[in-house]
């Protein structure tokens, strides 16, 4: 009997656990992932506190309408430079080239950069940085602006899919040192996707 007791508790127990853990949310397998690693201690930007309530990012809808084709121009002799950030860290980056696409009926061309000591590290030899900012900043989505992580293309077309623009480290926690966007990166239009300004989202 005592043995029969204790096989329902600890199935109770289970069951209980199994419950209070959530899904990961998310609309896309971006969006999961970067859940994913806000929710994980080692990993997340978040304060303390804020991870403890943590239910998820919030995103704007997937709208093939932000996904764009762009041409990519190089610009090879360009020089090395000490890009600002939010702290007194001066990381070495070099602009690769400028990106040229359609939004809105507009025309936009945007710079794109290789980080210096990133582009050494396995896995990053082709990545390419591209901040940027649009209308929707210090209103709908964080007020510094917002990045994207491209990749270098074979040739001089690239897709850019601004449903995966997150927000800098520095959005969810000041102790983070974050490029500052430069102003010639600057889209005039309200770019409604990915990322949106960060709240904590409570039960």
């Amino acid at each position: 009997m005592k043995a029969i007791s204790l096989f329902f508790i600890g199935l109770f127990f289970v069951t209980s656990c199994s419950q209070k853990k959530q899904p990961i949310q998310g609309e896309t397998e971006f969006q999961r992932n970067l859940n994913s690693e806000f929710k994980d201690a080692s990993k997340s930007p978040l304060k303390k506190k804020d991870r403890k309530d943590f239910r998820g990012l919030e995103f704007f809808k997937v709208d093939s309408a932000y996904v764009v084709q762009a041409t990519l121009k190089t610009t090879p002799d360009e020089q090395p430079f000490k890009m600002k950030t939010t702290t007194d860290r001066l990381p070495e980056y070099v602009k690769y080239g400028e990106i040229t696409f359609n939004l809105e009926n507009e025309t936009f061309t945007l710079n794109v950069f290789r980080d210096l000591d990133l582009m050494k590290e396995e896995g990053f030899e082709d990545y390419l940085f591209l901040p940027f900012l649009d209308d929707t900043n210090g209103d709908e989505t964080y007020g510094g602006g917002r990045y994207l992580d491209l990749r270098i293309p074979e040739g001089d077309v690239m897709i850019v899919d601004f449903n995966k623009a997150y927000n800098p480290y520095c959005a969810y926690n000041e102790k983070y040192s974050c490029p500052i966007v430069p102003r010639d990166n600057y889209v005039g239009v309200n770019i409604k996707a990915g990322v949106k300004a960060f709240e904590v989202n409570r039960e």
